[in-house]
């Protein structure tokens, strides 16, 4: 089904899937709570190819349906929000301090990710339904992954914030990477990505920074979006370890 125009912020639409993603995350919590860590790998682990099944399909309609075969780059899968269906797939190979830091990512860079993108889901809000359900269901299906994720690390001992922060800023420099060489490839703003929002050649369209970029520039701009995001990741990490009931630093 594809409407005359896109469905609105907070309007019947919006509310709906948050309200089923709510609904969703309280059973995965209820059901899965006491399950073991072994249990709990494998879950995520089939979450994430739950997740990469979904994403062939959305770039798919993406390049068929709504661009009718054009080129363009723009829901290339190289995203912040990307990179919890990456990691939950790869969980059950990752091990010690690797597989650590991806935990600790997704109950944290992922989980602000997700929720920043639910209630401010100006790109997912797409005339065609489907393609707009999908990114929905994605999102609810990184807050079960950070769920998960967040459960494991009650479980365990000694976990620190700055591995994860480490891959964070890894993913991101490979985000900028992929930014560039492909503007000097495609030489078209309108085609090329913009992975983790970060691109240097335009300031960004998400609301707020926007007028950081206008007011001081584009670099400053990306400076303070990328600090946010590790200041509120951060923020949760801190809250994970307050309520786990463990008093240990592992910043």
């Amino acid at each position: 089904m594809v409407l005359s125009s896109p469905p609105k912020i907070f309007g019947a639409f919006h509310i709906g899937w948050l309200i089923a993603i709510l609904t969703f995350n309280v059973l995965i919590y209820h059901l899965l709570k006491n399950k073991s860590q072994d249990k709990l790998i494998k879950v995520l682990h089939n979450l994430g190819i739950i997740m990469i099944i979904g994403e062939v399909w959305k770039q798919y309609y993406f390049f068929a349906v709504i661009n009718q075969g054009s080129i363009s780059l723009w829901f290339f899968p190289w995203q912040l929000c990307s990179m919890a269906m990456y990691l939950s797939f790869l969980l059950p190979f990752l091990k010690g301090r690797v597989q650590e830091a991806a935990l600790v990512f997704l109950a944290t860079f992922s989980l602000f990710a997700a929720l920043i993108a639910l209630l401010i889901p100006s790109d997912m809000l797409r005339p065609q339904l489907l393609f707009a359900s999908h990114g929905f269901i994605y999102h609810g299906l990184m807050i079960a992954e950070s769920i998960l994720a967040i459960l494991i690390i009650k479980k365990r001992k000694d976990l620190k914030f700055l591995p994860s922060l480490i891959m964070f800023l890894i993913m991101a420099l490979i985000a900028e990477i992929i930014n560039i060489l492909s503007y000097a490839i495609l030489k078209d703003i309108y085609i090329a990505p913009n992975m983790f929002y970060i691109t240097p050649y335009y300031e960004t369209t998400q609301v707020g920074l926007n007028l950081i970029a206008w007011k001081l520039g584009i670099l400053p701009e990306i400076i303070i979006y990328l600090g946010g995001i590790i200041l509120f990741s951060y923020l949760i990490f801190r809250l994970i370890i307050r309520f786990s009931g463990q008093s240990q630093d592992r910043s």
